[in-house]
């Protein structure tokens, strides 16, 4: 009868959301992958209502410790924490309803049509009293990400940004609280870069907690509540842009001289490589 008892649990929904909640944490988190340690002791914490940018220079950890925020990665020390209980205490079911994960490539064996890669997102409610708004959550996130012109086109026969974008409405149709998108401009044009990044801004602006890997230093600067910059495996700064883009810090980071200045006319921070002698 036990046993009966446990099949028939239902992972349980989602609390509510309040503006600053923690809904991803990392403490003193290790990770090795290969016999190797990526990460040594990272602090980072994502609260309800911001975008959180992770950047620095290739191979500085970042996919990693969104891996792990996101408990796609095992810890080998310390802790993660998804919406204020150990990542480990919670099902996959129970983990798909409270964050969604944007890996860095999106491919599918099958012939799906944009529209049913979108739907895929749903699949955590199925079932469930939300399964009724599969429809809405799929046309919204499909006209957030400008993709509904080619709802019925094969998903294997799109550009590569137009993929990324497709990707990226799976995760917004999933409706959980927290977002982990990694390097989710990587195949856009200008335009489609800011669409995305103002999509995090807006999903912050309604609550969620969004954490975004990027590597262009503008983009993050211009969109991001809070920025982490990773080297070498550990956080060597964590706070606002204005705070933490500086010309010394970066040009160390990143082993190329940068200079950091504010815009002319809105005085926002502008980061750019030194060129020339």
């Amino acid at each position: 009868m036990k046993l009966l008892g446990l099949i028939g649990t239902r992972p349980t929904s989602p609390g509510p959301v309040h503006p600053g909640d923690v809904l991803a944490e990392a403490e003193a988190l290790h990770v090795r992958l290969g016999g190797r340690e990526v990460l040594s002791g990272v602090d980072v914490t994502a609260r309800a209502g911001e975008v959180l940018a992770l950047v620095g220079p290739n191979g500085a950890g970042k996919s990693t410790l969104l891996g792990a925020l996101a408990a796609d990665l095992p810890a080998a020390g310390g802790v993660v924490r998804i919406h204020g209980r150990p990542a480990s205490d919670w099902s996959a079911q129970e983990l798909a309803l409270r964050r969604a994960v944007l890996p860095q490539s999106a491919a599918l064996s099958f012939p799906f049509v944009v529209e049913e890669v979108v739907r895929m997102g749903r699949a955590p409610w199925a079932g469930r009293p939300e399964e009724g708004e599969d429809d809405a959550a799929v046309a919204s996130a499909m006209a957030a990400t400008e993709v509904s012109d080619f709802a019925g086109r094969s998903f294997s026969a799109l550009s590569g940004g137009e993929r990324a974008r497709v990707a990226l409405a799976r995760v917004l149709a999933q409706r959980t609280r927290l977002l982990l998108l990694d390097e989710p401009t990587a195949a856009l044009d200008l335009r489609h870069q800011e669409l995305v990044l103002r999509v995090c801004r807006a999903r912050a602006h309604a609550g969620d907690a969004v954490i975004v890997v990027l590597h262009d230093l503008g983009l993050a600067a211009a969109y991001a509540h809070r920025v982490v910059i990773l080297r070498a495996g550990r956080a060597a700064a964590d706070g606002r842009p204005a705070e933490v883009f500086t010309d010394r810090l970066l040009s160390d980071v990143y082993q190329q001289q940068v200079e950091v200045f504010p815009h002319p006319r809105t005085g926002e921070v502008l980061v750019a490589p030194v060129r020339g002698s």
